[in-house]
């Protein structure tokens, strides 16, 4: 680890600094990469019809997620603090921003961390040799409906996040995602190729993928890709605010965006490569959203010639990205608990990491025991009534991450200033200029794009 280095802000206390340009990458692509882009992103692109869903998300992950890489890194380095100081360095009151982007964060811990015990209790499945049965689903519901066994795997996945927490996201944590990471795509990419030429038919599977339809464009397709590219690029979250706190001067914000704006997209289409092609040729429904890779893909691998050992394949990535992304979403709402609390920072990691659990026990039985209980969300068309998981995932994904964006844009173009702002990403023109193009893109584009999500989300725009 290399030494302190102190921001042009106002910290709240000396910090870490990555011990490599590469081992910053793969933890802040790691945070990106998670289960948003091989569990979420490939029933999202089968609804939005495949080819044309693909066009529009790498259109806004060019317009929105690169762009916000670098404001959230820059705002993180120049403060060098939690997520809330951060937004709070050039002006306190605006430490609001943070604190929503804290609250959306902690908000999709308690789920996410759940989905990672799903995840790690289907690989034990395979690695045991655990019969499925003929109907996958009633597998799953099975499970994520009890009472205790869901919560036992979503303990060990908690407990093993927080010990190596304990030794900072810029010591063990960075040195084991230089590991992860790699291995998360090398396993990717076999299972594809595995799956692909083992299917029969799943060309057809293959040409809806990748070939656009453009009849099939609407809002709703735009507002679900929009949307895809902060959850699974984690935009909005204060995720980069937090791992820049610890960047030092001599990288390069710039490039280092584009190589994990570049990882995330790369992944993600490449989780896409596995699942929709080979649920095709399968003949298997992939339109049955969250539960998609449970119950579709045990489908698949139990027609695949060696599905048993694909399916271990999988499901190790798959954990390999669930536990990147949950080392740096649970250091956020930790570090600000950290330097608020004047506590030690594994004083802080437990108590955050309860809290979460405690969080993650409520979303968990609302699979079971909880079932019945529905929460309202107000739109145009009055009230709906969604479970605990569903209510959560509106509230995070189409509301409070578009609207940290949009607050963001707002930071760096009128609280910060792009003179300002333009100092601090490019260290006073080291590392390039800021364009005409790129200041419309944080005044009028981005936000533009959010609030599209937003009135889409309330029935305003359909």
């Amino acid at each position: 680890m290399s030494s302190n280095e102190t921001g042009t802000g106002n910290s709240t206390k000396d910090q870490a600094q990555w011990g490599s340009r590469f081992g910053y990458i793969m933890v802040a692509a790691g945070a990106a990469i998670g289960l948003g882009n091989i569990w979420r992103f490939p029933y999202l692109a089968y609804g939005g019809g495949g080819g044309v869903f693909i066009v529009v998300y790498i259109i806004m992950a060019l317009l929105m997620g690169y762009p916000l890489i670098k404001a959230e890194s820059a705002i993180g380095r120049y403060a060098r603090a939690n997520v809330a100081a951060s937004f709070g360095a050039v002006k306190k009151k605006y430490r609001f921003i943070g604190w929503i982007a804290m609250l959306c964060t902690t908000l999709i811990d308690m789920y996410y961390v759940i989905v990672g015990g799903w995840v790690l209790k289907y690989a034990v499945a395979y690695i045991t040799g655990a019969d499925f049965g003929a109907d996958t689903q009633v597998y799953f519901n099975g499970f994520t409906s009890a009472t205790a066994e869901p919560l036992i795997y979503t303990a060990i996945i908690m407990i093993v996040v927080a010990v190596l927490l304990f030794f900072g996201i810029t010591n063990l944590v960075e040195k084991i995602t230089k590991f992860i990471m790699p291995a998360l795509f090398i396993l990717l990419v076999i299972c594809g190729i595995w799956a692909v030429f083992s299917t029969p038919n799943a060309a057809e599977g293959l040409k809806y993928y990748i070939v656009p339809d453009f009849s099939k464009m609407s809002v709703k397709v735009f507002a679900d890709a929009a949307t895809q590219v902060l959850f699974s690029i984690g935009i909005g979250w204060g995720i980069f605010v937090t791992l820049g706190a610890s960047l030092p001067k001599s990288n390069n914000i710039k490039k280092d965006s584009i190589w994990i704006a570049v990882c995330d997209t790369v992944v993600a289409l490449t989780a896409g490569f596995v699942i929709i092609p080979s649920a095709f040729g399968a003949g298997v429904d992939v339109s049955s959203g969250p539960s998609l890779i449970f119950v579709v893909m045990t489908q698949i691998f139990s027609k695949l010639p060696g599905g048993r050992f694909i399916g271990i394949f999988f499901f190790i990535a798959l954990l390999f990205a669930a536990l990147s992304t949950l080392f740096t979403i649970i250091e956020i709402p930790n570090k600000w608990l950290e330097e608020t609390a004047h506590i030690s920072h594994r004083k802080s990691t437990t108590i955050t990491s309860l809290i979460i659990f405690a969080g993650g026990v409520i979303v968990s039985l609302g699979f079971g025991i909880l079932s019945g209980v529905e929460l309202p969300f107000l739109d145009l068309n009055g009230v709906s009534y969604y479970n605990i998981y569903n209510w959560l995932d509106t509230f995070t994904a189409y509301i409070l991450l578009p609207l940290g964006c949009l607050l963001t844009c707002f930071y760096v173009a009128k609280v910060w200033g792009f003179k300002e702002f333009e100092k601090e990403l490019t260290v006073n023109g080291r590392d390039g200029g800021f364009s005409q193009f790129q200041k419309l893109l944080y005044a009028v584009i981005v936000p533009v794009l959010m609030l599209v999500v937003i009135l889409n989300c309330f029935g305003f725009i359909k």
